[in-house]
């Protein structure tokens, strides 16, 4: 089953930057998901059980920093296709 995830990642402590910008970078290092970054979220797209083997490494990372929050959108479809194909 495909998914897409938009996850936001705030670390509570400063410097906040730099967390976020490994955990993105971390994520673009594996072949089997999509990545896609704006201003304000994470967007992943891949199959469910790859997708979230890789998310729950790299957010059990991330929790490495005191006081880090994820917030997660979940949609059992890949929303990358714009034109509406799965």
């Amino acid at each position: 089953m495909k998914i897409s995830i938009e996850i936001s990642y705030y670390p509570l402590d400063t410097p906040y930057v730099p967390p976020i910008r490994d955990f993105i970078s971390r994520l673009n290092q594996y072949p089997q998901i999509q990545v896609q970054t704006n201003g304000m979220s994470t967007q992943v797209f891949g199959e469910f059980d790859e997708t979230f083997d890789i998310l729950k490494n790299e957010i059990k990372k991330s929790f490495e920093v005191p006081h880090s929050v994820f917030v997660m959108k979940i949609v059992n479809a890949d929303l990358n296709h714009k034109d509406g194909s799965k």
